[in-house]
């Protein structure tokens, strides 16, 4: 007796949890419960026909089937309450249909109906009620079977306390039930909305987070390309270079083994950096390497691993060459401008003629800033390693305010020089343009006029 209307169907609809009855009712209790006070009311009206049809002068069965007939209109209540109200006001005059009467203004009042149509049927209700209690009261106080003369006020006021005792408490008790119903509605609504809000909220903060581990591990990608490409082309042309002349110049094959071990330390070093920075996050108890971190799976382990072949490369030609592990492998630090000078300068001992140029006064920018200008120079001097052998290059730094410009051409190979033989992925210049790019910067590349190639990078200090 809660729920009652259109409304509550389309709702337990829309919610699709809810179990269908027959017809318009939602549960099949409701329609039991429905059924079972329409036959009540039934009975109820049609036993009253009785002495109404005996007052009327009305043959008693046709009474006693409208009445019966008028109870039987309850059933009726949830899919149509303003009809079951003004059938209890029309038997009212009758002194029929009081259960009828007092669901069907509970209905009336705890449905969805405009305030102003439920006062305007209870007011109809409660003046029949009034008109028929009045009549009633005259009729039997006057008796002289009572023996009692009652006051003039007697008769209105127990008419008007009757006919408010019988409407006004099934509004009223309506009038509560359907706010109550109407608020648990509201906050079940705003409970569901607020769940869909955390699942989007939910789905996107999972991709944010999808999208940042994509962006770790392209950046770690960059860093292990960058580290290693540079040094390992170095290596390959100084093997080349000790091979050629391991017999002829003893002295020679010396200084390129020792250029050998010096680079593979170095690319050694920058991997230990850039793995202690993503081990960064875990305890580091003294002990063994596994509890380091170097557990057995993991992916820094996966990567040291892959890098100790060229490390003991690098030992054993230190070793034949007659020096021991340096001090400054031990070292760790990202690269900065400071460091062009030893970069350029392990090309030029690798053969390739390059010449650096640097202009503006020295500063200090914001080390990503540097980083990245360093790592544009080592890639583009990569690739010249791989594709443009022995070709003079040209790298040009400009310390400026507030930005870095580096420049890095090489002319046209000359004819029957063949490159190293490097493999290349293609990873470079995207790499070198998503740093550049990362912060706020512009990349530019491409092949010359003279058949050279030049790459070219500003880079904003915005650290």
């Amino acid at each position: 007796m809660t729920e009652t209307g259109e409304s509550v169907e389309a709702r337990d609809q829309g919610r699709g949890d809810a179990p269908r009855g027959p017809l318009w009712w939602t549960r099949r209790r409701s329609a039991v419960l429905d059924v079972g006070l329409a036959l009540v009311s039934g009975a109820e009206c049609a036993a009253q026909g009785v002495p109404f049809a005996r007052e009327a002068g009305i043959p008693v069965g046709s009474s006693v089937a409208l009445g019966a007939l008028a109870g039987l209109v309850l059933v009726l209540r949830r899919r149509w309450p303003i009809a079951v109200v003004l059938v209890a006001i029309a038997v009212t005059p009758a002194q029929m249909g009081f259960l009828l009467g007092t669901v069907g203004l509970y209905t009336l009042a705890a449905s969805d109906v405009p305030r102003r149509i439920i006062a305007l049927l209870a007011g109809m209700q409660g003046l029949g009620s009034l008109i028929v209690a009045a009549v009633e009261l005259q009729r039997n106080v006057g008796r002289d079977d009572y023996g009692y003369d009652p006051p003039v006020w007697f008769v209105p006021l127990v008419s008007v306390l009757m006919s408010v005792g019988v409407t006004a408490p099934p509004v009223l008790l309506g009038l509560y039930v359907g706010a109550r119903r109407r608020l648990v509605e509201s906050l079940r609504e705003r409970a569901d909305g607020l769940e869909r809000e955390l699942s989007l909220l939910a789905d996107r903060a999972e991709e944010r987070a999808e999208w940042a581990r994509n962006e770790e591990r392209t950046r770690i990608a960059r860093e292990m390309h960058d580290v290693v490409a540079h040094r390992v082309s170095l290596m390959v042309v100084h093997a080349a270079a000790l091979q050629a002349v391991a017999r002829k110049d003893p002295e020679k094959a010396s200084r390129n083994a020792v250029l050998i071990g010096d680079m593979g330390r170095q690319a050694l070093t920058e991997l230990r950096t850039m793995l202690g920075v993503l081990r960064s996050h875990e305890a580091k108890p003294s002990g063994s390497a596994q509890a380091s971190g170097d557990a057995p799976g993991s992916v820094s382990a996966g990567v040291v691993e892959a890098v100790r072949p060229l490390a003991r490369v690098a030992e054993v030609v230190e070793v034949a060459a007659g020096r021991g592990p340096s001090e400054d492998s031990e070292e760790s630090g990202g690269p900065c401008l400071r460091e062009l000078d030893a970069l350029v300068g392990q090309s030029r001992a690798a053969g390739m003629s390059v010449e650096l140029s640097v202009e503006g006064e020295v500063r200090s920018y914001a080390w990503r800033v540097e980083q990245t200008a360093y790592r544009v120079v080592q890639e583009a001097l990569t690739n010249v390693h791989k594709h443009a052998a022995g070709a003079r290059t040209r790298v040009r730094l400009a310390r400026r305010a507030g930005e870095v410009a580096v420049l890095v051409e090489n002319e046209a190979p000359a004819e029957g020089v063949r490159g190293a033989g490097l493999p290349s992925g293609g990873n470079g210049l995207v790499g070198m343009r998503e740093r550049v790019a990362a912060l706020g910067g512009g990349f530019v590349s491409g092949p010359t006029e003279a058949g050279g190639f030049r790459v070219s990078a500003v880079i904003p200090d915005r650290g």
